[in-house]
């Protein structure tokens, strides 16, 4: 188990030897959560790197990740445990052939923690060898207010009940990363519980600093011409804007295809690698791919 940074100079180290490079506006917020023990809570556009702080905090400190994807209509019963159904008939089944069953030790068995089957927020509360874990908290802003309600009295005594089994309470913690695309607001409640991000997207050098540590193995040449391309891409008026997370891909596609620069018809031909809606890509049919790229070199200036 690798210690807590102790400084902002250290946790940005510590994300960058994880693949992760932040400002140091980042770096802060996530080194006071740690020293802190406050959840952090990040917002940004689909893409941005608000999912891979969680993943390379996890393997900065070596501790383990657990995630909770969140979706609509998420209960608190999936997120935090559920009886094994299935178990509990085989061995009431099982009492009932072997006739005389207690029915009262019985029902004890059943509710044991041998049928529980923990959720990702019981789990990120056991207690275990080597630190208490990231538990990440993913698009939050998918589920409903009644969630957000539940989520808030668990983040602020990191406890949850089992009406069979008693009260659970972590005795260390987790690292708590919440996400949010902002598809809709989170209660100001469940923000005031926490740190708050907004996580942007980059600017041309700190997105070529990401590119040559993700993808090192694309030539400098092309992933300058990559990110300056995307960057002006995210200036049009698309319904879904390419993130760091297309960046990436995108450079890396390139490479698989010995892409050596790109041309009108290279981007033409990969344009499913950055754009993930039809009509953000019928809008860079013809020459509008070209005009942004000469746009975009033109920017970029001599390599």
């Amino acid at each position: 188990m690798t210690s807590l940074p102790e400084s902002i100079d250290d946790t940005q180290s510590l994300l960058g030897e994880a693949g992760y490079i932040c400002g140091r506006a980042l770096a802060t917020v996530v080194f006071l959560s740690l020293k802190l023990g406050r959840p952090l809570f990040l917002e940004g556009e689909a893409g941005v790197g608000k999912t891979e702080i969680a993943k390379a905090l996890a393997a900065a400190l070596d501790r383990p990740l657990i995630r909770l994807q969140c979706y609509e209509g998420l209960d608190a019963g999936s997120a935090v445990y559920e009886w094994n159904f299935p178990a509990q008939m085989v061995a009431i089944r099982t009492a009932e052939a072997a006739g005389g069953a207690d029915r009262a030790a019985l029902t004890k068995e059943l509710f044991s923690e041998e049928f529980l089957i923990r959720r990702p927020l019981l789990e990120a509360m056991q207690p275990r060898e080597g630190g208490a874990p990231v538990l990440l908290i993913d698009e939050l802003d998918r589920t409903d207010e009644p969630f957000e309600a539940f989520l808030l009295e668990a983040l602020s005594d990191f406890q949850v009940t089992i009406p069979e089994l008693g009260t659970v309470k972590a005795t260390e913690p987790p690292i708590v990363i919440l996400t949010s695309n902002r598809t809709r607001e989170v209660h100001d409640a469940l923000k005031r519980r926490c740190l708050y991000h907004w996580v942007d997207y980059p600017d041309f050098e700190r997105e070529m600093e990401i590119l040559q540590a993700r993808a090192p193995e694309a030539r400098e040449t092309l992933s300058r011409e990559v990110v300056a391309f995307v960057q002006k891409l995210r200036t049009e008026d698309l319904f879904k804007k390419p993130g760091v997370a297309e960046t990436i891909d995108w450079a890396k596609c390139l490479v698989a295809l010995d892409a050596i620069q790109l041309s009108p018809q290279v981007i033409a031909d990969t344009l499913g690698a950055i754009l993930k809606y039809q009509d953000d890509i019928q809008k860079l049919e013809g020459s509008e791919a070209k005009r942004i790229l000469d746009e975009a070199k033109a920017e970029m200036g001599p390599v």
